[in-house]
């Protein structure tokens, strides 16, 4: 009994952060209480890394301890859901770059991009600025909005900044290059686990802001996303490409790395209202996320 009560107030306390996120947008704290964390880690890195598994172990580990320290001292589930949610940032950045896109300014829309993705983005043309632009708001529907809440849901203001946690040393570390592939194989697979869940969730919760194209979006994420490198990510980007009907995937620079990521959906290319589309299906996946939330509360 006392776990679902604690479930049912969890469950609308994450629902209060995300809505303060929808509505305030991110909270103006300076420094931003991840910046800062990711400011600790990298101080942390300095003095651990070795191009070793074992030493991005005991970073990771770090990381997870400082968020859960976080999370009992903060001990506030909409506090720190709200801390941890992104949605409005998500949105605005991508209806920024849409809008450089519909102005011509292919030079702004790059310069632009780094703040949705981690691409080398200077050699895209439109349509590639664009597909880059809506597979991030896919994939961060999840990182930055439906794990967060399910998280603190689950397990309160330690749930919540510990998955931030997971999710910055991931963002930070967790790359396949040289430098990171045994060092930040610990962030990278705990990060897998930790959005394994919201990712599904996700999907779901596009089919039911999106019922007319559901089918769809389940025949996508059955069928296109187990070829994706990320077993998340690739939920996330399937799910919106069949519900936009777009078509996502391709050749993909990060730095001196390429990837070419398998095709996710059969629609055609995205362009810059497909950007605006996308922030849209964001927004109503949040919406429909905090409904689940409030009901899961009042029946728990």
């Amino acid at each position: 009994m006392r776990a679902r009560s604690s479930l049912a107030k969890n469950a609308v306390a994450a629902a209060v952060g995300v809505v303060a996120d929808l509505v305030f947008g991110e909270p103006a704290l300076e420094p931003h209480p991840v910046s800062a964390f990711g400011t600790v880690m990298g101080r942390v890195e300095r003095r651990l890394y070795r191009p070793r598994r074992s030493p991005g172990v005991l970073h990771t580990a770090t990381g997870l301890g400082i968020g859960i320290a976080a999370g009992s001292v903060v001990r506030s589930t909409a506090l720190a859901t709200y801390i941890s949610v992104a949605q409005r940032a998500l949105r605005e950045a991508g209806r920024d770059v849409a809008e450089a896109l519909r102005d011509d300014d292919l030079v702004r829309a790059r310069g632009l991009l780094p703040a949705l993705v981690g691409r080398d983005p200077s050699g895209l043309d439109a349509s590639e600025i664009s597909r880059a632009a809506v597979e991030s708001l896919a994939e961060n529907t999840v990182d930055a909005v439906v794990a967060p809440a399910f998280w603190g849901a689950l397990c309160g203001a330690e749930g919540t900044l510990a998955y931030r946690a997971i999710n910055t040393m991931d963002a930070t570390v967790g790359y396949r290059n040289d430098r990171y592939e045994d060092y930040g194989w610990a962030s990278a697979r705990l990060d897998d686990a930790a959005n394994y869940i919201p990712a599904r969730l996700t999907a779901v919760l596009v089919a039911a802001v999106r019922p007319r194209t559901a089918a769809m979006i389940w025949r996508a994420v059955r069928q296109d996303a187990p070829f994706h490198p990320s077993p998340n990510a690739g939920v996330a980007e399937a799910a919106f490409a069949a519900a936009l009907g777009v078509r996502l995937g391709g050749v993909n620079t990060y730095g001196t790395r390429t990837e070419r990521r398998p095709q996710l959906g059969t629609g055609t290319p995205p362009d810059a209202g497909d950007i605006l589309a996308a922030a849209a299906l964001c927004r109503d996946v949040t919406c429909a996320l905090i409904v689940v939330l409030v009901g899961l509360g009042w029946a728990a």
